[in-house]
């Protein structure tokens, strides 16, 4: 049987997800907005065999007070669409993965875009797939309150069915062409979708050939039991939030057992918790490096950051006292139940939780590249994961030193590739190309 293969994405929106990142001896603090290093910085990517480069996006400015608002490197960037299409001229291989909200878009401007960013890369792009769970993006959209969490994940498993459809309206050879008769396409290999359902309603078709990998490969993020039986259901690589391995195999576990009672392959589906990767040339030196980054966090971005995520205001918590009681909210449930479980698990004070929060709390690896590609491997081998969405800690020199220390150390066990296998993303993932629905093969 066959090694299993890691499987890395770059989480690059923000460029560095740590909020002291901008800060860091030797960062670049524009990064987030600057085109010619986020150029430098995928081409590095593509030359380190990475699967995918991600870009989250928020659809309002982040809701936390002002005093910790102007200390936050993510304050600006670019929109992720625009970005993907600009980069997809100067990278071949690596996928372009980008955010697209089903609670604040049309599905056929999604269905667009991305069918457009697939054909403008030649099938390496890929749609994350969100509900959206800070309350002020709907502010922006004319409503003033947020769609209650469960009604988000009924809207978006509607959504889904109305995008890939849109995806499906013409069959692959449906584009003639021919000169001669002067028929430019086969109009009995145009399908009109017609959807009409609880929360949507769309004509199609849609006004693009068919993308060029069928579908763009599905991501989802998150891990409620909403978002889970959702991504069971329609996801093809899942990026969430890193724990233990514990944690993960269970969540492993319990994600593409679903899969296997609905009928679906379990390996058409990525596992890629986010991991936080700060590389030294000894674990004391990785450790030190941690340390000055943290300590580049201001304590009004710390504990503004923990509100977001808890989803309810940190700021009146007795700072040295334990966590209180957090209600639920209509926030992300998976991100909550993880500050929860921390605060309880090391015994931390409001204040201890928040400056770990405030830089970057979830799952990191912190060591030498052999100790770094010791723990992913304990990962893959013990079905934690199928690889990594890699979070970097400031860059450029952060980034490099993954792609020049740790790949080849990977590379070296044979757990990662040293070449792309094929030139679109699913190729590259082992994912199958969708059927098109409507019309036979």
């Amino acid at each position: 049987m066959a090694q299993r293969q890691l499987k890395l994405g770059a989480f690059m929106r923000p460029i560095s997800i740590h909020t002291g990142a901008w800060r860091y001896p030797g960062a670049w603090p524009d990064a987030n907005f600057n085109f010619g290093h986020i150029k430098q910085l995928i081409q590095k990517l593509e030359a380190g065999k990475f699967d995918a480069f991600f870009m989250a996006d928020h659809l309002a400015v982040l809701n936390m007070p002002i005093d910790a608002l102007k200390r936050s490197h993510t304050v600006t960037s670019f929109e992720p669409f625009t970005l993907l299409s600009a980069l997809s001229a100067v990278t071949e291989r690596i996928g372009l993965i980008a955010t697209g909200s089903t609670t604040f878009d049309a599905p056929y401007h999604v269905a667009r875009r991305f069918a457009s960013l697939d054909h403008l890369s030649g099938g390496r792009a890929g749609w994350n797939i969100v509900t959206t769970s800070n309350p002020d993006a709907a502010l922006n959209f004319g409503l003033d309150d947020h769609m209650e969490h469960a009604e988000r994940y009924k809207r978006a498993r509607e959504f889904y069915d109305v995008v890939t459809g849109l995806w499906d309206s013409f069959a692959d050879d449906a584009f003639v062409r021919d000169v001669e008769s002067g028929l430019f396409f086969e109009p009995s290999k145009m399908h009109t979708l017609d959807h009409d359902g609880q929360f949507l309603k769309v004509r199609g078709p849609l006004n693009i050939a068919r993308p060029v990998q069928g579908w763009p490969v599905i991501v989802q993020a998150g891990a409620s039991e909403d978002g889970k039986q959702l991504a069971a259901e329609t996801a093809e690589a899942v990026f969430t939030g890193g724990g233990s391995l514990a944690d993960g195999q269970k969540l492993y576990a319990d994600i593409k057992g679903r899969m296997e009672k609905i009928g679906r392959d379990p390996e058409h589906l990525k596992i890629l918790p986010g991991a936080f990767v700060v590389v030294g040339d000894s674990v004391d030196e990785a450790k030190e490096k941690r340390a000055l980054l943290d300590s580049r966090v201001h304590y009004d971005s710390a504990i503004a950051s923990l509100s977001v995520i808890l989803g309810t205001d940190a700021s009146g918590f007795d700072p040295d006292g334990p966590l209180p009681e957090i209600p639920e909210t209509n926030a992300s449930k998976s991100g909550r139940q993880r500050m929860v479980d921390l605060a309880k698990r090391d015994n931390l004070t409001v204040r201890q939780l928040a400056q770990r929060v405030g830089g970057y709390g979830g799952l990191a690896f912190v060591g030498t590249a052999k100790t770094i590609a010791d723990q992913m491997e304990e990962w893959l081998v013990g079905r934690g994961s199928d690889g990594f969405n890699i979070m970097f800690p400031f860059v450029p020199a952060g980034l490099a030193d993954f792609v020049d220390k740790v790949v080849p150390e990977l590379q070296r066990r044979g757990i990662f590739r040293k070449e792309y296998e094929g030139a679109t993303l699913r190729e590259n993932l082992g994912l199958p190309r969708p059927k098109n629905r409507f019309f036979e093969a």
